[in-house]
């Protein structure tokens, strides 16, 4: 499969078994309860981190990070943190993916969340994936926005 293409919901599932077996898959807590500070006067607080420890062919380090921010139509923010455990396989699946931190803003109660992916190409590749179009589907549509930010990796 090229690294840029998009899994579906099947062979997310898969994936996602395959990388728990092989135990690249964490989910930290150092970072549980801290403050993002995203500016335009909203501070979101992290509740869940996942990270994925990179295969052979994949770069050291992320290259780039995804942000996107949205409110969901019809679920409490509380809800939305118990039911977000739900797309953790379709995620965790898709080419290039590193980390994703789940926040939430703390006035608005908005949701936030920060992926770092391999590659800027992988980070645009997620925003019409499989795990994406589920969250479009629930989200206000005029709340929803996303950024995409290349990482500078050093030159060694």
């Amino acid at each position: 499969m090229s690294k840029n293409v998009q899994r579906g919901p099947f062979s997310s599932i898969v994936r996602a078994i395959y990388l728990l077996i092989q135990g690249r898959i964490h989910f930290p807590k150092d970072r549980l309860g801290e403050i993002v500070d995203e500016g335009e006067g909203e501070d979101f607080e992290i509740f869940r981190q996942m990270t994925l420890d990179p295969g052979k062919d994949q770069p050291d380090k992320p290259g780039a990070v995804f942000k996107v921010r949205f409110r969901f139509a019809s679920m409490s923010p509380e809800m939305n943190k118990r039911t977000s455990r739900i797309p953790i396989p379709f995620i965790v699946a898709q080419p290039g993916f590193r980390s994703k931190m789940w926040a939430l803003g703390r006035e608005s109660g908005e949701f936030q969340g920060i992926y770092e992916w391999d590659t800027v190409a992988s980070a645009e590749s997620y925003w019409t994936s499989f795990p994406m179009k589920l969250m479009k589907r629930r989200a206000v549509p005029e709340s929803l926005s996303y950024e995409i930010e290349e990482v500078e990796l050093p030159i060694v």
